[in-house]
Parts: structure tokens; C-alpha cells; sequence
């Protein structure tokens, strides 16, 4: 069984914990863009490839995928993840399995006020979301909505050109720079991550761990600790089955006043993985195992309370190329 984990980035510990799963039953391969992605060190074996938006992208992995015997392909940055899941029959047609969900999914995860509409109209707790500033300006009007609030792009990843907006003169200043933003409620509460595993086979959701959020760095969980809630657990599982997704997802939650709500998905591995690994929590076997054809058994909450993570910096020292 041969895995490839593309755009591998700085990602080092997904990799190794993919080594450590599939040791003595197949190979990981990982790409990048850059000779300077130290991920891909980690990995039995790399490949340098054009970025995603270059002509022919798709075509380069399909050939890594036929080389290499692939078996099962995921990306580790959003914007690929649509791509994987648009060429999911080509994948398919040289045997590899796109590990992920469906293309829509993976595009209403990219899009804010996509995913905002769906769980409006689905009934789930969110933040309150405005393309039209202007009906932004009336909702404040009419007491609907206080500041301060945020200002993002409606489409985007990684907390890239999100701010905070404490007035009507700031929102403007912002709409007037930049094209295409969206304005959101700021939940003013405890933030809360969860990963979660849906089965590719049974379709059921088998894994999922909690933790809340104690500080963020450049868009990504820094500190937490792990904590367990049925109530969570069930909303969760409720939520993910009635969307659709499958394989390895991260959902944004903040918990206000004892009531829950969803922000945002991410349909891959989160920048807070490492946290549910080390608690026991193995997606890479659960990916593993489908990829053998085996359907996994639920394991909700499998983990202990109580777990800290602590992120700090660490160094990869190679040797170039001499110009």
C-alpha cells in the first residue's frame, strides 16, 4: 500500500506519522514545490512539482501516481483539494483513491458564505454573515448586529487577510482595498477544534477528538487541550453525516453560553492533527485500513481529558546543491 501526500509543505510530523503506520506494509511519497518544503525529507521518497495552478499539474501526478503504484492521494493545502476531488475518475483509472470528499464540498468549504447559507438554512448554529455591506450597515441599524465584527475574503484558507472591524470606518477602509470580502459576526467565546474521520467505506463517522483551543498562531492551534462532550460529539456526528464528507476532516467551533457553533470546515488534515495523534487517535490507520478494503469501527472519544499541546519550532538541516 503507497500513499502520496501532496503539497507536504512544512507538515513533517503528518508524514511521519504516515511513515510509522504504513512501515513494513508500503511506501509514503511526498511532493512539494520547493527543495526548501522540509516535509518532504521525511517521507521514503519526494518529487519536486510545478505549483497547482501550473499547465499540466494534474497530469504530472497522475504519472507519479502510475510510477510509484500509488494507492491512495490527498493534499494538505485547500486550494487542492478541489482539483484531487475534479479528477477523482482519472485517479481512480490508474488505481488510486482520492482520500477526501466530494468536489462540492471541498469548494463549499472554500467558499465562507457558501458553507454560512448551508448551515443557516440547515438550522445549525453560525456566525451571522454579510456580503452586501450596505445591509451589514442596516443590520446594525436596527440593533441586529454590534462590532466589532470581521472582514475577510468569502473565498480563502488559513486566516489570510482576515481583520478586525470595530467600526463603520474601518469596513470601509477594507471593502475599498480589497474585492470580494465577506463581514462575520465575532463570536466572542471558547474556541474549539475537532478532527474527524469518515469512513470512505461505510460512509459512518468513526473518529472524532476534541480539544479546546488555548492560543493560535498564523491561523493554526498552537496550545490546547483535549476535552470530551457527548452533546459535541452527537452535534458533530449530525452535522458531518448530513453534509456528506468522507476520509479526514477539521471543523472550527465555538462554544457560547453553553450552546455550540459551527465556523468553518477544513476537508484535510488540520494544523492541530499532531494533538489528536499523540492521544492516540490514528487517522493514518484509519486510512490505511480503507485503503485495504476494510471498514473501520467506531472509536468516538477515544482518548483521554485533560492532554496539552504545546507547539514550539524545530529545524531540518540538509545539505544543497552547490551553484
Amino acid at each position: 500500500m503507497n500513499i502520496l501526500i501532496l503539497a507536504a509543505g512544512t507538515r513533517n510530523k503528518i508524514v511521519q506519522y504516515f511513515k510509522k503506520t504504513f512501515e513494513g506494509v508500503g511506501t509514503v511519497i511526498a511532493t512539494d514545490a520547493s527543495e526548501l518544503g522540509p516535509a518532504i525529507y521525511d517521507a521514503d521518497k519526494y518529487y519536486i512539482v510545478p505549483p497547482i495552478t501550473a499547465p499540466g499539474y494534474i497530469d504530472i501526478i497522475l504519472d507519479i501516481c502510475k510510477k510509484e503504484k500509488i494507492n491512495g492521494v490527498l493534499s494538505l493545502i485547500d486550494p487542492e483539494l478541489s482539483l484531487l476531488a475534479e479528477n477523482e475518475k482519472k485517479f481512480k483509472a490508474v488505481g488510486t483513491t482520492v482520500i477526501g470528499s466530494s468536489y462540492e464540498l471541498c469548494e463549499m468549504a472554500l467558499d465562507k458564505m457558501q458553507m454560512y447559507e448551508w448551515l443557516k438554512v440547515h438550522g445549525y448554529n453560525c456566525a451571522r454573515s454579510w456580503m452586501d455591506k450596505e445591509e451589514f450597515y442596516r443590520a446594525v441599524e436596527n440593533g441586529e448586529i454590534t462590532y466589532p465584527v470581521f472582514v475577510k475574503p468569502y473565498r480563502g484558507s488559513a486566516s489570510i487577510s482576515i481583520s478586525k472591524a470595530y467600526d463603520r470606518e474601518t469596513v470601509e477602509v477594507l471593502f475599498a482595498h480589497e474585492g470580494d470580502l465577506m463581514i462575520q459576526e465575532f463570536l466572542n467565546g471558547q474556541e474549539i477544534g475537532a478532527d474527524v474521520y469518515i469512513d470512505m467505506i461505510s460512509g459512518e463517522v468513526v473518529s472524532i477528538f476534541t480539544k479546546k483551543k488555548i492560543k493560535m498562531r498564523a491561523g493554526e492551534t498552537d496550545k490546547a487541550v483535549s476535552f470530551k462532550d457527548k452533546r459535541l460529539f452527537a452535534l458533530i456526528e449530525t452535522f458531518v453525516q448530513e453534509v456528506g464528507y468522507r476520509g479526514q476532516i477539521d471543523i472550527d467551533i465555538f462554544e457560547i453560553d453553553g450552546q455550540y457553533y459551527i465556523s468553518e470546515v477544513n476537508p484535510r488534515f488540520g494544523g492541530g492533527y499532531p494533538h489528536t495523534y499523540e492521544c492516540g487517535c490514528d487517522h493514518m490507520r484509519l486510512i490505511l485500513n480503507n485503503l485495504q478494503g476494510i471498514a473501520n469501527e467506531r472509536q468516538i472519544g477515544a482518548y483521554d481529558e485533560g492532554i496539552y499541546m504545546m507547539k514550539y519550532n524545530e529545524v531540518k538541516i540538509r545539505e544543497g546543491q552547490r551553484r
